[in-house]
């Protein structure tokens, strides 16, 4: 496992960790499910089409659980005074 694999899921746990803290472990249990995604949402993966795995781990994602944690993930930047522009 490279680097930037080891930066994206401990990326990944630190969103997990943070989201148990306000919504129980359900959440965190079913963000934890979709590590079989982690082949499609790797830069630089080959992979340009999710699995069906990684598609029903996402599927079986409470909609605000997913929600919360992707606001939460894109506030981390700013809380953290680490100004990011992101391109394609």
């Amino acid at each position: 496992m490279g680097a930037s694999q080891i930066n994206q899921l401990t990326f990944v746990l630190l969103i997990v960790s943070l989201v148990a803290r306000t919504h129980g472990q359900a959440c965190p249990n079913q963000l934890g499910n979709l590590n079989v995604c982690t082949p499609f949402v790797v830069p630089g993966s080959t992979n340009v089409v999710p699995s069906s795995e990684c598609c029903s781990a996402l599927q079986s994602v409470d909609r605000d659980c997913l929600c919360n944690t992707i606001r939460i993930a894109t506030s981390l930047p700013t809380q953290c005074n680490f100004p990011v522009t992101c391109g394609n």
